[in-house]
């Protein structure tokens, strides 16, 4: 969860969570036949880690993989999840902002969509600013809208219970949901091995996957005198564009949850997926490091991070 953080500390702390998922990438998961055998060990200092092979499940990495944390707004992966497996969904069905919602934020000093209270968003506008800003505001919209019940509170511990017997479908029992954005109540957590297998059956739904794929949008929405504004989203994944072959997924942050990153990629024709949970360093690259344009150019160049120092995976 990322709460009250300003844009600027959010791009540090996706640039935190990157190059903490760059480095586990980087350890062989995408290497030769020939560099297999021996691919380089990671050392991190962030509590728990976990990756696998998307098509296979075949585990290529993982330290305290089944460990239970604090997943700040990576709990926000299932909440698109229950959104999108809803029955005859309409994704171009309009809600309107309700100011609980703006209330909420202010509230928890949450991360936000910037939702104006009268305003009428998509469901698909939402699902866009729940993934990319980390908007707990379109969160919440989500659960209001798609919980079932006669009040507010009804609904949304309608959804949340949704959450939970959609990880109980996929076998997790590691995890829990008590919010629908990761401000939870102390009973909100995961592993980062439970939190890589949601995102994986998440990532089997192609809009799930356009959208956490995109840096940037510029959203079209319905003003409640019948006129429209724009609404611009950043993605807060620092990886997007600058690993290449990265397709998302989602970072999180909070005061429990420290720094968090689920993260997806794909090369020649294979793709990783992996979980970073409770990083505790806020700084980026060291001041001796080289620049993350070397990510780009797929250098064999040492990539060096606060509790991540591994060779760059080089493209063969």
């Amino acid at each position: 969860m990322t709460y009250g953080i300003s844009g600027t500390r959010r791009a540090s702390v996706a640039s935190v969570v990157a190059l903490t998922a760059g480095a586990v990438l980087a350890t062989g998961a995408f290497a030769s036949t020939a560099q297999a055998a021996t691919p380089p060990t990671p050392t991190i200092t962030a509590k728990g880690g976990f990756v696998m092979n998307n098509g296979t499940a075949k585990t290529l990495y993982g330290k305290s993989a089944d460990t239970r944390r604090s997943t700040g707004s990576t709990t926000k992966i299932m909440t698109a999840k229950v959104v999108l497996a809803q029955k005859n969904l309409n994704l171009d069905a309009k809600v309107t902002v309700q100011k609980a919602y703006s209330d909420y934020i202010v509230k928890n000093t949450a991360s936000s969509a910037r939702l104006i209270v009268g305003d009428k968003v998509t469901v698909r506008q939402l699902l866009y600013g729940l993934m990319l800003p980390s908007g707990c505001d379109a969160a919440y919209a989500l659960a209001d809208k798609f919980g079932t019940g006669s009040t507010r509170a009804a609904r949304v511990k309608s959804f949340i219970g949704k959450m939970n017997a959609s990880a109980k479908s996929l076998g997790l029992k590691n995890t829990h949901f008590d919010s629908f954005d990761g401000i939870g109540g102390g009973s909100n957590y995961s592993t980062p091995r439970d939190l890589t297998k949601i995102a994986s059956s998440a990532m089997k739904n192609s809009t799930f996957r356009a959208i956490v794929k995109t840096r940037s949008t510029k959203q079209k929405v319905t003003t409640k005198t019948g006129g429209y504004r724009y609404m611009s989203w950043a993605n807060t994944n620092a990886m997007l564009g600058s690993y290449t072959g990265m397709i998302g997924v989602k970072t999180g942050s909070g005061p429990t949850a420290k720094y968090c990153l689920v993260f997806a990629a794909t090369r020649n024709g294979k793709t990783v997926i992996g979980t970073v949970l409770t990083s505790t360093s806020a700084s980026t690259l060291e001041p001796s490091s080289p620049s993350t344009s070397l990510w780009s150019k797929e250098s064999a160049s040492v990539v060096t991070w606060r509790g991540f120092t591994l060779p760059l995976w080089t493209q063969g």
